[in-house]
Parts: structure tokens; sequence; C-alpha cells
């Protein structure tokens, strides 16, 4: 026997159901502050790290939640992995939401500046030894953060 809640629950529009995907996935501050400092280009997991003080192992959980809702992408360059937005056009919609709320743009897009002091990503520092790009330099603290 089907009930009045089964009947509702099933009859919810695949469009809504899409949508709640998406707003359950970004709707995590850290997941969120992941696709601004993605923003409209790309970064490795070590320049979110540096640009977002939060250690890698945390980024790394946050972008397998995002890349299984497939908002990024991954793509290999020599020793590093680069993320990119699957679709870059939703970092405007956020950020004119952010505004309705009374968020400056620049706050929110200030996430996605390049280059970043300290990050040792090839991004930020091209000169970097590419063997050392990406790698935690033995004087550097260990982050602690987390989500």
């Amino acid at each position: 026997m089907i009930t009045f809640m089964d009947a509702n629950i099933s009859l919810e529009p695949v469009a809504i159901s899409t949508l709640s995907v998406f707003f359950d996935a970004i709707g995590q501050p850290t997941r969120l502050k992941i696709l601004l400092a993605i923003g409209k280009g790309e970064a490795c997991v070590c320049h979110l790290e540096s640009r977002l003080g939060i250690r890698q192992a945390v980024i790394s959980q946050h972008l397998m939640v995002l890349r299984d809702v497939q908002l990024v992408e991954a793509e290999r360059s020599g020793r590093n992995i680069f993320y990119h937005l699957t679709h870059p056009e939703i970092i405007e919609p956020i950020i004119r939401l952010g505004e309705i709320l009374g968020i400056p743009a620049e706050e929110l897009l200030s996430l996605s500046q390049k280059p970043f002091p300290g990050c040792p990503c090839p991004q930020c520092n091209p000169s970097e030894n590419p063997l050392l790009s990406c790698a935690r330099k033995p004087s550097e603290p260990n982050h602690t953060h987390s989500s």
C-alpha cells in the first residue's frame, strides 16, 4: 500500500532533486571555499592548502565529493593534479547571491587570487623547482586546520 508520504516522495521532479544535490554539495563551507578558490581557472591541492589553510587530506576528501557530483574535474600535469570547475559559470550566481546577502563580491573573489604569497604551487611560483613544487618543505609547519 502506498501512503501519502510515499506518493509525495516519488513525485519529486528530477530537476528539484538535481538542484538539491548541487546545493547539498556546496552547502558545506569548505566546499564552497574550494569552488571559489578554483574560480574560473584551475588549482592544485597544494594551492588550495596554502590559500585556505586547510590540510591536504581534508581538501582531498571535499574534492572527492565535488568530483562525485561532477562540479569539478581533475587533470594531471606532470606530478601535479589540477582541478577546474566543470561549469565555471556557476561562480557568477554564487557571487551574486553573496551580494544579495550583503557580502562584497571582492571578498568572495579574493579566494581565487593568484599568485598567492607563500604558495609553492607551479602557478604561484613558476620559478620553483618542479621537484619541490606542491611538496611541503622540511622547514614549513604542519597545518592542523580542519573543516
